[in-house]
């Protein structure tokens, strides 16, 4: 990488990592971060909802014993430099120069889906990161068309079928390669069968996983469907691409692909049409706005060499407006990470996303940003519910968290808190589920009020209400609760219960 170019690299990478490291400060943990976290405590090949690469991560984050917010963000961080790293890369390669590499940056940096989605501990930002590596991969692949590529392309996509299923529609993509003479008289030659063939061995424990488990990614995606993808509709999911991507970056990635069918990028036409399968299947799956977040990395790079290599270079005075222009979206940074207090937040940026919710005083929409005093006030309550028991009923007592999210924050949090372990049939938290005999008093912790004792009466012959913690953070009616039960003489074994909830596990 020249000078030039990677200066501006280093500078746009120092600027994100600030912004993340700021963002850490000034919030906790969404909910499924909290099963991610826990994951590191259960090594397998698979989990109900992911493949296994994130419970590595957690492991190696869960060997510092820390629950701060900063040492389990060390991987998402690094992977968010990776991607700005990578995209530059690609940028290069396509023939840009540092002013490219320059509008590409930035509009990442701009963009608040690009924020969050590699804010949060979870699948989807090194999802991105290897959506952007394999492409680079691909694009290598397909100037050279050298073997060591396509084992690079090979292991990628291995690990990116190992770090989020939706790996699956760039490999989707990468069937271009079949298409065009040229690539497709390389595969042969390169004996592309091999290729298959390794990558089915990487990733066949997870598949094998999968097998043994009767398949549970499929019946969440069931559910998933079900409850959101069925309800989607194509313009209201690209009104809300194009809004979290911040409008502005659209004069980047929308010329971008347009640009990527012009004669000057005809050398990577099958890159090009890999782009363009994906984004159709990815379409026709349903899916939702962040689901193409990986693919716009890898189209904002033909936009940056649009605007370099056709405008800048006959009007050399349009890089000035256009990035003065591009620079505005910098207000919309606090809409997508939490680069301000929450009180801040409350008073300065909330006002333009309100939402009324009826009890609620406020309806944030991103859980981080309120969760570390939702989860104090929430410990706390359980703890003065825990240290409420006969001494013999709290040596045995355990902890059913309803959704995965209460059981994760007591498994993170309870040490400090003096609370005994956690169990939930939500999720993952399903395999984990303890066997033999239950213990004959366990404290149980749900969304929603009082009234919510009705869904532990049929597993317990005494359910008591005794706390209820407000939220008055909550976007939804049903979470301006958490309501805490105690639950005394179990009707059934951990076995049996577990029997119970094996078609339930993403209720």
């Amino acid at each position: 990488m020249a000078k030039k170019p990677l200066f501006i690299v280093i500078v746009f990478c120092v600027i994100k990592l600030t912004l993340h490291l700021i963002a850490d400060y000034n919030s906790g943990y969404q909910g499924d971060e909290l099963l991610h976290i826990e994951t590191g405590n259960h090594l397998a090949f698979g989990f109900m909802e992911f493949p296994p690469l994130i419970a590595l991560l957690a492991f190696l984050q869960n060997l510092l014993q820390s629950s701060s917010v900063f040492v389990n963000h060390i991987f998402i961080h690094l992977a968010a430099i990776s991607i700005m790293i990578m995209v530059s890369k690609i940028v290069l390669e396509l023939g840009g120069k540092a002013k490219a590499v320059f509008l590409v940056l930035l509009c990442i940096i701009i963009a608040p889906g690009f924020e969050r989605s590699q804010q949060l501990f979870q699948p989807v930002v090194f999802s991105q990161f290897f959506w952007v590596l394999n492409f680079y991969f691909l694009l290598k692949y397909v100037c050279y068309l050298k073997r060591r590529h396509l084992w690079f392309l090979t292991l990628g996509t291995a690990l990116a079928f190992l770090t989020k299923y939706d790996a699956v529609f760039f490999i989707f993509g990468v069937l271009s390669l079949l298409i065009y003479k040229t690539t497709r008289q390389a595969l042969y030659r390169h004996k592309f069968w091999w290729h298959i063939l390794v990558f089915i061995l990487v990733i066949s424990p997870n598949i094998i996983w999968q097998y043994k488990n009767d398949f549970p990614v499929l019946k969440m995606f069931d559910r998933l469907y079900q409850t959101q993808l069925d309800q989607l509709e194509p313009i209201p999911v690209l009104t809300r691409l194009i809004i979290s991507l911040n409008p502005l970056t659209l004069l980047v990635w929308g010329v971008g692909f347009v640009f990527m069918f012009h004669a000057q990028m005809r050398k990577y036409r099958p890159a090009v049409l890999s782009i363009l399968l994906s984004v159709v299947l990815l379409s026709l799956s349903q899916g939702k706005g962040y689901y193409f977040y990986p693919v716009l990395l890898t189209i904002l790079p033909f936009g940056g060499v649009f605007w370099e290599s056709v405008i800048v270079t006959k009007r050399k005075w349009v890089i000035y407006p256009l990035t003065l222009f591009l620079c505005l979206g910098i207000f919309l940074i606090p809409f997508g990470m939490p680069v301000f207090s929450l009180k801040h937040y409350l008073k300065k940026t909330y006002p333009y996303e309100k939402k009324e919710v009826t009890g609620g005083q406020y309806a944030v929409r991103f859980e981080e940003r309120f969760s570390n005093e939702k989860w104090s006030k929430t410990l706390k309550a359980l703890k003065q519910v825990y240290d409420s028991l006969p001494e013999m009923e709290k040596k045995s007592a355990l902890i059913w968290g309803k959704h995965y999210r209460q059981a994760g924050a007591v498994s993170l949090y309870g040490k400090e808190y003096g609370l005994p372990n956690a169990f939930s049939l939500h999720g993952s938290f399903y395999s984990w589920l303890p066997s033999g005999e239950m213990p004959l008093t366990t404290i149980a912790l749900r969304d929603g009020d009082l009234n919510g004792k009705d869904f532990f009466e049929r597993y317990f012959e005494e359910i008591i209400p005794v706390k209820s913690v407000y939220n008055p953070y909550a976007d939804e009616k049903e979470k301006l609760y958490q309501t805490i039960f105690i639950c005394k003489s179990p009707k059934q074994t951990f076995d049996e219960l577990k029997e119970q909830f094996q078609d339930r596990i993403f209720e």
